[in-house]
């Protein structure tokens, strides 16, 4: 789990802010644009706070979510 107490933004609000900026590699100031748009006033300072703070906390979340896979191509058509 990704630990946000304390934060004065809610969880949703910082993951779709980081996922964002990952997944679609905008500028922080085109980010922070685009959190406007939706109704939330942020600096695109705290966002790069955000980001560098917690994205590398997301991909280790997602490489040990990850399936494992065939040890060998060869043996998938044994499967």
């Amino acid at each position: 789990m990704i630990n946000l107490k304390g934060m004065h933004y809610p969880k949703h609000i910082i993951l779709f802010a980081v996922f964002f900026y990952v997944r679609y590699g905008v500028s922080y100031p085109d980010l922070e644009n685009n959190m406007q748009e939706r109704g939330v006033n942020v600096d695109h300072a705290t966002l790069n706070r955000w980001v560098v703070k917690y994205s590398p906390v997301i991909v280790q979340l997602a490489k040990n979510n990850r399936k494992s896979t065939s040890p060998s191509w060869r043996l998938n058509w044994l499967i």
